[in-house]
């Protein structure tokens, strides 16, 4: 290699170290896209806006909240792979987008490993067995023994079989080794409808949903599916004092086209950990769904997608359920 060959190839490999982040330096300079798989009003929706504006007023530009709904998440997953990955486009991301999928469906039109990256996580959302006022089931032990003793007679709602609240029934009936008759609804809210009216037994369910009802005496948890009791319900056992070592909750994280620059990926996490740090912000997102934390640096939450990964294949494997 002669002189000008070296110094030619030199800056150029130092110039490819030294764009992105001058680049980023000056970044954001337009607004930020958002993008989500549930409809405006919904709860996800609202902590996206929620913290999209506070975002905004730290980054100096407008975050613009997109609602992509449909396809069990696909929809909006889809739109977010395909986005150009130069730091003006994140997803505002489920569990059942980054991880269940992989495991529930043959053809999905992006990959949660492939076409993404880390940004930061946003929180859990606990999930809670729940009965009408009036049930004749005091105790999750009450429920299980009914069940057995009555094999397939046991209704419990939730969203499908493909849901967060499908597989945690599909658990609990598994690790509890009752025979239950699990009811599909269209939307968490119509089966909290029918089980407030006596309609249904039991509702499993995501705890925000079910919270204005709880409060109002309406129905009654039995259980958390997390690993402890959570705040504001420390009379609600956890399904861990019958099943040691259950942990399930749902998480809300963020991520971004693969490709896009780390420095921005850096900064965007930083500033997220920020407003999710807020005491203020913290109780307003727990009002309407998520224990947030924090959100951890970009390191953690790719570690905790590939735990969250490892742990789904073996549970869809032990209870055998195929991709469809």
């Amino acid at each position: 290699m002669n002189r000008r060959t070296f110094t030619l190839t030199t800056g150029a490999a130092l110039l490819a170290t030294w764009m992105p982040t001058s680049w980023a330096q000056g970044w954001p300079d337009k607004p930020i896209k958002l993008i989500l798989s549930q409809p405006a009003g919904s709860g996800p929706d609202s902590m996206a806006r929620m913290i999209g504006d506070q975002l905004s007023r730290r980054l100096n530009q407008p975050i613009v909240v997109e609602n992509r709904p449909g396809g069990q998440n696909a929809i909006g997953a889809q739109a977010a792979a395909r986005s150009a990955a130069d730091g003006y486009t994140f997803y505002f991301a489920t569990a059942a987008a980054l991880v269940m999928n992989s495991y529930l469906f043959k053809n999905l039109p992006y990959d949660p490993r492939k076409d993404f990256v880390p940004v930061g996580m946003v929180g859990t959302v606990p999930f809670t067995i729940s009965v009408n006022a009036g049930s004749k089931f005091q105790s999750l032990g009450d429920l299980v023994a009914y069940a057995k003793a009555n094999p397939g007679k046991l209704a419990i709602a939730n969203e499908g079989p493909k849901t967060f609240s499908g597989m945690i029934t599909r658990l609990l009936a598994a690790q509890l080794g009752i025979e239950v008759n699990s009811v599909p609804y269209a939307s968490v809210s119509a089966g909290v409808t029918d089980t407030v009216g006596g309609q249904i037994e039991v509702l499993v369910s995501d705890v925000p949903s079910v919270s204005q009802m709880v409060t109002a005496g309406k129905l009654r948890p039995l259980a958390v599916t997390t690993a402890k009791r959570i705040a504001g319900w420390d009379q609600v056992p956890p399904v861990a004092d019958t099943l040691p070592g259950f942990n399930y909750a749902g998480w809300i994280g963020i991520v971004a086209p693969a490709g896009t620059p780390s420095a921005v990926v850096q900064r965007f996490n930083r500033e997220l950990d920020v407003v999710l740090s807020d005491k203020d912000m913290a109780a307003r997102l727990l009002a309407i769904g998520p224990m947030t934390d924090g959100a951890g640096t970009v390191t953690q939450m790719g570690g905790m997608l590939d735990a969250e990964h490892s742990r789904w294949a073996k549970l869809t494997k032990d209870l055998s359920i195929a991709p469809e």
